[in-house]
């Protein structure tokens, strides 16, 4: 076989894989003179030309953001290039087996080994989605264990699927492993951090029981199954179980965070016996005493995998609709929409801090209820537009169409949209979308000494004080920034009986100092808004 030399420098050896939508090829590196694996993106034949033009857009904008991750139990990418038509992923180069090689090998793994290759796993998400970075694709086939024991998770941001063990091979394809796809991305189509947490359990299951929670013979009965029953009965999980079953609810609102499932995979990876019930934070039980009684609609994660009720239903067109999806009719599922590559979201967005001391930032407590998001009124008459300014020279990152720079008195420099309602409210800078309901604020405020617990006490305060009826917690979580931070991301029902979503993420910047940024959007609206976090996350930054 001749040997191609891509872009002038990765020269193909070996073909190592291929799957429905690519190839796999050993390279070499001619200017660094080392291996890489080198992925070449080729889109299926029956798509039309305008969605394969898309699928490669989608491709290599996502494949250049997961570029940005550093962690050693991710696959890196060096480099993203188009040559002969198609786009070109250049990773480092593993040394390895995939989990499902292992397990086809050797039988289903032991729940501690399993464990602990659910940490390294859990690791790499967190680390993913902290940086605005969706897998959509976690299953055995994408989790390496490689020659020297270092377990790696590869394809992040890349929507693929493939041709083998029930995925479907033609017009009306699931994009991703149906066997592995969270019950809420086949049904809508929708992708965030947690349906990268119902992968993540869908394959442990898998690696423990030697095969996934919802094993058929077709696309088609598992896609059945995912919609109306409960996972197949645990046998060999022992320690696991609580972890399992807390990450395979099908409604996402109970499913378990990355901070919950970790402690859970601690104790199973130390071979510890199944305790009687999730061992939880006395932190966390109290958040959910307070939001019990403060929601009706709070319910706690059973112990046993017990069918879970419905989820609330969503808007109508709250499928994020792109050119590219495909529907597959599966029994239960009247529409199954998947994504073929849809747009980063994060679970990491922006992040707002409470503040004890009364103000109007509304932060603090009032004499009357506390209130739950700062800059939620009217703009005031001394609100002025946010006018558009040069890019700064030290500037790292290029803004999206419509957004400026804001340097602010208060010391810092933040990414903020043109022509929107810029005013303060004590140490809260407030933004608000003119005729509109996005609202994006910075609190400045003291250092936390333990940003989690901060953010969980602000929790157990406003859900207690009525400040947020119809709570529903996405994730509370340390975020390795600055001097340490922490984000919580929530959504509830505001004075108009609509459902709002947000994100506040507290960041430690200096001895003394701490910053609260937060994104609030509708949230019907939150798929799309989502993204616009991931640019306001990396544009912050504390100036003298």
């Amino acid at each position: 076989m001749q040997q191609l030399l891509i872009a002038g420098r990765y020269r193909l050896l070996d073909l190592v894989g291929i799957g429905g939508m690519g190839r796999v090829w050993l390279a070499r590196d001619e200017m660094l003179h080392r291996d890489v694996a080198v992925k070449e993106v080729v889109p299926p034949s029956w798509l039309a030309e305008s969605d394969r033009a898309d699928l490669r857009f989608r491709t290599l904008r996502e494949a250049r953001t997961a570029a940005r991750l550093n962690h050693p139990n991710v696959v890196r990418i060096y480099d993203v290039v188009h040559d002969r038509d198609s786009p070109w992923i250049v990773m480092e180069y593993v040394p390895s087996r995939s989990v499902q090689q292992i397990i086809s090998a050797e039988g289903p793994l032991s729940p501690q080994r399993t464990a602990r290759i659910g940490l390294a796993v859990l690791a790499a998400l967190r680390a993913a989605h902290t940086a605005g970075v969706l897998h959509r694709d976690v299953k055995p086939h994408n989790v390496l264990v490689a020659d020297d024991g270092r377990v790696v998770l590869t394809d992040f941001g890349l929507a693929t699927f493939d041709g083998g063990d029930g995925a479907m091979t033609g017009p009306g394809m699931v994009f991703g492993s149906p066997q592995f796809v969270a019950p809420e991305r086949a049904r809508e189509g929708v992708s965030d951090p947690r349906t990268d947490l119902w992968s993540l359990g869908a394959t442990l299951y898998a690696t423990v029981e030697g095969q996934s929670p919802y094993a058929r013979s077709s696309a088609m009965a598992t896609l059945s199954a995912l919609a109306v029953e409960p996972p197949d009965p645990m046998r060999r999980a022992g320690p696991l179980r609580p972890a399992l079953t807390g990450l395979l609810q099908r409604d996402p609102w109970r499913r378990l965070t990355a901070a919950e499932v970790e402690p859970l995979l601690r104790a199973a990876s130390a071979g510890h016996d199944q305790p009687t019930e999730p061992a939880r934070s006395a932190a966390v039980a109290a958040v959910r005493d307070a939001a019990r009684s403060a929601s009706p609609t709070w319910v706690d994660h059973p112990d046993q995998a017990d069918d879970p009720p419905t989820p609330p239903a969503r808007p109508a067109g709250r499928r994020g609709g792109r050119r590219g999806q495909l529907i597959a009719l599966a029994g239960a599922f009247t529409a199954t929409v998947l994504l073929i590559a849809g747009g980063v979201t994060a679970a990491l967005v922006n992040r707002h801090d409470e503040r004890t001391p009364p103000s109007g930032s509304g932060g603090g407590a009032t004499a009357t209820r506390p209130v739950a998001f700062a800059c939620a009124t009217v703009p005031p008459p001394a609100a002025t537009p946010v006018p558009s300014v040069s890019p700064p020279a030290d500037s790292r990152y290029r803004l999206r169409d419509g957004w400026t720079w804001h340097d602010d008195a208060a010391g810092f420099r933040i990414a903020a949209p043109v022509g929107w309602a810029r005013w303060t409210e004590g140490a809260v800078t407030c933004f608000r979308e003119p005729s509109g309901a996005r609202v994006l604020s910075v609190e400045a405020g003291p250092t936390r000494v333990d940003p989690v617990a901060h953010l969980r006490s602000e929790e157990i305060r406003l859900v207690g004080g009525d400040a947020l009826p119809g709570y529903r917690k996405v994730d509370i979580s340390a975020l390795d920034v600055f001097d340490g931070g922490a984000l919580w991301e929530c959504s509830w029902e505001n004075a108009a009986s609509e459902r709002v979503h947000s994100i506040r993420f507290l960041a430690n910047t200096s001895p003394g100092r701490a910053y609260t940024v937060s994104w609030l959007t509708k949230e019907f609206d939150w798929q799309v808004n989502a993204a616009y976090f991931v640019m306001i996350r990396q544009s912050f930054t504390p100036t003298p």
